[in-house]
């Protein structure tokens, strides 16, 4: 793949991507207070965020470019769609087993991935000072797990799933940031929320998981997910990655557990401890120097 040349947009990206991280940290609490299988939650999410779009996506200007989108770039939005579709439904059940600390940590080891693959196929490279403000914010991550992991059981099944997501929005991330340098963000974000819905459909389907009722609630937390993590997180982000390396997008994802330990303290009384603690603060450090020696190289 081709070095892709860095733009200076109106707006600043790097700022944009850590109010994207505040608006994800509600992910995990949204879907742990809905009732609906994982799956069903999943799906919803997405397809009320492709609604939602529609607008944005298929006005005059996004018609014509949809028309107009390279066979090899549909087949790649649509793999990224699958990656992201894999991605909700792993993450979203480890919940199930898990506390939401444990998921939400291994869930965003995405890092580990992302600066990986940025390095090979973009010859996206991090300063030192950069890389080791990544390192601090991934231990930080370390940290706040090992208050929470559980041995053995269906607490170790959900960390497995969790896990399982962070490499997949990783291939997610990495596809989106080859594309966003010749797409723009609303017909990308309505291919690629498309397909996953589409995907996590035929999941619900094959497993003849019902698609309703469910309690009212249910459908406002649906919303809910499409609207503060979808639209103002996985969007953001999406927009962001055509102006930053993918590995500041990956690596600030990161400050997400930290939000969602604290909320899951206030909502589910899950209480964090010293190690909890300790790790937030390791992460706000981390991800302060590696953003900014990013933003300065």
């Amino acid at each position: 793949m081709q070095v892709l040349k860095l733009e200076t947009p109106a707006v600043n990206p790097y700022l944009a991507v850590i109010l994207a991280v505040v608006a994800t940290a509600f992910s995990s609490i949204f879907t742990k207070l809905a009732f609906a299988p994982p799956n069903v939650i999943a799906f919803y999410r997405l397809a009320f965020t492709v609604l939602l779009l529609t607008p944005l996506a298929l006005n005059s200007s996004g018609r014509r470019e949809l028309r107009q989108i390279p066979g090899r770039d549909l087949a790649m939005a649509t793999l990224a769609g699958a990656f992201l579709a894999l991605h909700f439904a792993v993450w979203i059940a480890s919940l199930q087993y898990t506390s939401v600390a444990s998921s939400t940590v291994l869930v965003t080891m995405q890092p580990l991935f992302v600066v990986t693959g940025g390095f090979f196929f973009f010859k996206e490279k991090i300063p030192l000072r950069g890389l080791a403000g990544g390192a601090a914010a991934l231990s930080g991550s370390v940290i706040i797990g090992l208050g929470d992991f559980q041995a053995g059981g269906q607490a170790l099944w959900g960390d497995i799933l969790a896990f399982s997501g962070a490499f997949m929005v990783a291939l997610y991330i990495l596809i989106g940031r080859s594309l966003r340098s010749r797409l723009s963000l609303f017909p990308y974000v309505f291919l690629v929320y498309g397909t996953s819905a589409f995907f996590l459909l035929l999941i619900n389907l094959a497993s003849r998981t019902p698609l309703f009722p469910y309690p009212v609630m249910d459908w406002v937390w649906f919303l809910a997910l499409a609207v503060v993590p979808t639209i103002f997180g996985h969007t953001v982000f999406n927009w962001a990655l055509r102006y930053v390396k993918a590995a500041v997008v990956s690596v600030s994802i990161l400050g997400e557990p930290v939000g969602a330990t604290l909320m899951a303290y206030f909502i589910f009384k899950e209480v964090p401890g010293p190690l909890q603690i300790t790790g937030g603060l390791a992460i706000i450090a981390g991800l302060y120097i590696f953003i900014t020696a990013s933003r300065g190289k």
